[in-house]
């Protein structure tokens, strides 16, 4: 679960550049799955029945953290970005992690976090 300025903008970015589906939807809450997988839970930063999700005297989020979501379908994904997502901050392009041996893309999403689509490990090679 991730902090965000706006839970509806940040769940229509997720749905739009990683295909994911909305399971919830709302102003506070969002649950996003791929399938019958829930991957990701969004949370209004200013709502605060959970108190330890947030600093509230360090408004900053993300900093020294990567969403990494595996695909299988990682071409189909990158053409996604590439081809309807004008507003997507492409911080690496595609390239081949040569650690991991796998392609991977980097971006950054509506509330500053690293967001990380690869293929499978070992994929290249």
């Amino acid at each position: 679960m991730i902090t965000c300025a706006s839970v509806p903008a940040s769940s229509e970015w997720y749905q739009r550049v990683l295909g994911l589906a909305s399971a919830h939807g709302g102003d506070e809450y969002e649950m996003l799955t791929s399938g019958d997988d829930i991957v990701l839970q969004l949370h209004e930063i200013d709502v605060h029945e959970h108190v330890h999700l947030i600093n509230p005297d360090d408004p900053g989020r993300g900093n020294g953290v990567a969403l990494w979501f595996e695909s299988t379908a990682f071409a189909t994904d990158a053409a996604r970005i590439h081809a309807s997502c004008d507003d997507v901050e492409i911080l690496e392009n595609v390239h081949v992690n040569l650690l991991a041996n796998h392609l991977e893309i980097w971006l950054q999403d509506p509330d500053g976090y690293k967001v990380v689509i690869s293929s499978p490990y070992d994929e290249v090679g």
